[in-house]
């Protein structure tokens, strides 16, 4: 990933090195600096969801998408509810419980925010279509990524063999420490018992990797984010870490008209 510093030095956003140089397409990753929100909300708190002043997070998503050349009006969101629906976007616009945004339609900022849960963004370049998927441990559980690829195929004939992916900043494995209630849902390979902490631990990033492979990415077109929300916290919003008082991230990708 590369940095995109704000006027203070650090990163306002991370771009996915998988999607460098594709002529058009706008991504990115925010961080949570470069905004004007105050704490627990420091600094660039993108989400609505949150009791942070809605002044300030207006003027954050202005910096944020100003910054990647996006008008707000281009802009799609929904708010999230840790499941498994997909919206097919035709038009920009504010939605209700969708976890996963997917559109062909030039101009259409597809955007998930985050917190700790795992941000996917997905291109197809023959078809000219995106995804920004939302995956928490519940998402993913529940195939959210899969889905969306298959949808993918039946909405504009996709190849999942063409497609680059990202699979964003979220929680870390060496931190998503869940109970048997949670670690049950995951097969072995995602999770490992510790005997010190009679905790299981689970990493997201890999479930989300292969659950792409298995919609039939190669696994050379999938980027993983080096960084963690909890281990870089100085970086990045942490609901965890931050004991729900804390900001939101948002992972974006859209086609552009503009040159």
């Amino acid at each position: 990933m590369k940095d995109q510093p704000n006027s203070d030095k650090k990163p306002l956003y991370r771009v996915p090195n998988i999607f460098a140089g594709i002529p058009n397409l706008v991504f990115g990753e925010s961080t949570r600096h470069g905004g004007v929100s105050l704490s627990p909300y420091n600094s660039l708190n993108l989400g609505g969801s949150t009791a942070d002043n809605p002044e300030n997070i207006a003027e954050n998503n202005k910096r944020f998408f100003e910054a990647l050349g996006i008008e707000l009006r281009q802009v799609a969101k929904s708010h999230q509810v840790h499941g498994a629906e997909i919206l097919v976007v035709t038009e920009p616009g504010r939605f209700e419980g969708y976890d996963a945004l997917i559109t062909n339609i030039p101009d259409v900022q597809l955007s998930v925010t985050i917190a700790d849960c795992t941000p996917i963004l997905v291109y197809d370049p023959v078809k000219k279509a995106v995804a920004a998927i939302h995956a928490g441990w519940k998402g993913t559980v529940l195939q959210i990524v899969l889905k969306t690829l298959e949808l993918f195929k039946q909405e504009y004939g996709t190849n999942p063999f063409d497609c680059l992916a990202f699979v964003g900043t979220c929680i870390d494995e060496c931190s998503f420490e869940v109970d048997e209630d949670v670690a049950g849902n995951f097969q072995s390979v995602y999770k490992r018992w510790d005997d010190q902490k009679n905790k299981f631990f689970v990493d997201l990033k890999s479930a989300n990797r292969d659950q792409l492979i298995e919609a039939g990415l190669k696994s050379e077109n999938i980027e993983i984010s080096p960084y963690s929300t909890v281990l870089n916290n100085e970086d990045y919003f942490s609901y965890r870490k931050e004991k729900g008082l804390t900001g939101r991230l948002l992972a974006t990708i859209g086609m552009s008209t503009q040159s």
